[in-house]
């Protein structure tokens, strides 16, 4: 994963642990102050939450410590590898995009940060500028012309 997608990661985490966490625990002690568990609609909803808040908690936590952080800003070359961001034309349309290959959790096609399992980022890896690649995606198969390889 990028610096950038664990640090995003370690803001989430803590977001979670030091607003979310202490405002389900007070959710849960005021459903309890209105009696009968059984029957409160709200302590159960207020509990489901706190699972949900605790399973992501874990989640993040494990993803965290197997995370193998990788300084994009320290890596260079012409080479298509992970980190890089690749400018690509559309052959058929000539749309121009732009994509920065990063870990599974921190795509954001919007954002133009493409998987590293993404079949885009699979067809660029290990190619050059100027290497042309087919795409198969779900719409059918695509030509793309490497234009441009930065390390941002």
């Amino acid at each position: 994963m990028t610096a950038e997608g664990y640090k995003a990661l370690d803001e989430e985490l803590k977001r979670l642990k030091t607003v979310e966490r202490p405002a389900v625990i007070g959710a849960i002690a005021e459903a309890r102050a209105h009696g009968d568990l059984s029957e409160n609609a709200e302590y159960h909803a207020a509990k489901e939450r706190q699972g949900w808040i605790e399973g992501q908690i874990a989640d993040i936590e494990d993803r965290m410590a197997r995370a193998q952080v990788i300084d994009v800003s320290k890596l260079s070359g012409s080479q298509i590898k992970f980190g890089a961001t690749v400018s690509v034309v559309d052959e058929d349309t000539e749309e121009e995009a732009r994509y920065q290959i990063v870990g599974e959790h921190e795509a954001d096609v919007k954002r133009g940060r493409v998987s590293i399992t993404s079949p885009i980022a699979r067809a660029i890896i290990g190619k050059e500028k100027g290497d042309v690649v087919e795409v198969i995606t779900p719409s059918g198969g695509k030509s793309y012309e490497i234009t441009k390889v930065e390390w941002v």
